[in-house]
């Protein structure tokens, strides 16, 4: 059966004094409501999946400290579905957990792999190309399918996916090369080309495929999270997670799975996904999540005289924030942390969160 599972361990310091350790971004409510109101990334990306699977059959992965947020945030998710990481040992041994704890319950399943902090709009056409590429798994069992989103701009944030020969599914081409993120040259050749795909980290394979390619490329990993699935559901198996887990080797699922898999030719697939998208990974992609005042995108009590090009953000109800003849900045007030910085810095907040936590400890992360 087909079954989905959302990466969502992330703490988001780039959108920081907002996202904190304690409650990262994918479970903040960001995303503006047309009524008003607004909702969490993490509950956007529940909706979108149950326009392909069952609630029952849509599993979260996130790390331990997150486990009663997303439960609070997912009334619809079975508690059997909420996968627990101890600690962050990179994409690898998430999904390889996860793929461990699905394939326990289901030895057939296929997996789609989906993050927590994407916007895509329509659903339809996400959920159309979702089932295209489980469909591409009947026709290439073996096979490692990633989503492509069209490219829209010559982005240099993103990494990039060729497009090879088509296969016999519709929609889906054998992959021919992954890039790294380009330089703005580049980028421009990518989208002039016609051929590149932007890479958007989601992706369709069999649960059994991605423990056999760990087994192959990552045995360190594969044998700690076979030691986990043979304990027994509950306490037991928690222990042996909590033992396990921290000792397995730190690396990301392109690095132990996609990049061995590409040297073998037509075991990489990409599906198109033609639909607007947006990684919130920075204040300026959060903004497009906003409510839109004037010239500014807004959240919370705000008011801006002769202002424009603003990202204003207050998360306390009482705090009001006022501008006055401010341009292009991201201003963030929090109940402990204000933040201000050029929206042309905006990629700097890590770096700015770095140099609190040197000076600071942990206090305000």
């Amino acid at each position: 059966m087909r079954h989905a599972v959302i990466m969502a361990g992330g703490s988001g310091t780039r959108l920081w004094p907002l996202s904190r350790a304690a409650r990262p971004k994918q479970l903040l409510d960001v995303v503006a409501e047309p009524g008003g109101g607004a909702h969490s990334l993490l509950a956007e990306a529940f909706e979108r999946l149950e326009a392909v699977l069952p609630a029952e059959r849509i599993w979260v992965c996130t790390a331990a400290r997150y486990g009663d947020q997303v439960r609070a945030a997912l009334p619809r998710l079975r508690p059997d579905r909420l996968v627990l990481e101890p600690v962050a040992r990179d994409t690898a041994n998430a999904v390889g957990l996860a793929a461990a704890l699905v394939a326990e319950a289901d030895p057939d399943a296929e997996l789609a792999v989906v993050s927590a902090d994407h916007v895509i709009r329509p659903v339809e056409r996400f959920a159309a190309t979702l089932s295209t590429a489980f469909d591409a798994l009947a026709a290439r069992p073996r096979a490692l399918v990633t989503l492509g989103i069209t490219p829209t701009a010559p982005a240099t944030g993103f990494g990039y996916v060729r497009r090879g020969p088509a296969t016999e599914v519709p929609g889906v081409a054998e992959a021919a090369a992954f890039k790294e993120k380009p330089d703005r040259a580049t980028a421009e050749g990518y989208l002039a080309s016609g051929e590149y795909l932007w890479n958007s980290g989601m992706f369709v394979w069999r649960a059994r495929t991605v423990l056999d390619a760990l087994a192959d490329h990552l045995p360190a990993s594969a044998e700690g999270l076979a030691r986990v699935v043979a304990a027994p559901a509950g306490p037991e198996r928690d222990a042996v997670l909590a033992e396990v887990f921290p000792t397995l080797p730190k690396t990301s699922v392109d690095y132990a799975v996609l990049e061995p898999a590409a040297t073998e030719p037509g075991r990489v697939l990409v599906a198109d996904l033609d639909v607007e998208w947006l990684d919130v990974g920075s204040w300026p992609a959060l903004a497009q999540t906003l409510a839109v005042a004037g010239d500014n995108a807004v959240s919370g009590l705000a008011v801006a005289l002769d202002s424009a090009g603003n990202i204003v953000l207050s998360d306390e109800p009482d705090h009001l924030v006022a501008l006055v003849g401010v341009r292009d900045s991201v201003v963030v007030a929090t109940r402990d942390v204000t933040m201000v910085c050029p929206v042309s810095d905006a990629e700097r907040v890590k770096q700015l969160l770095a140099a609190v936590e040197e000076r600071f400890g942990a206090r305000f992360s």
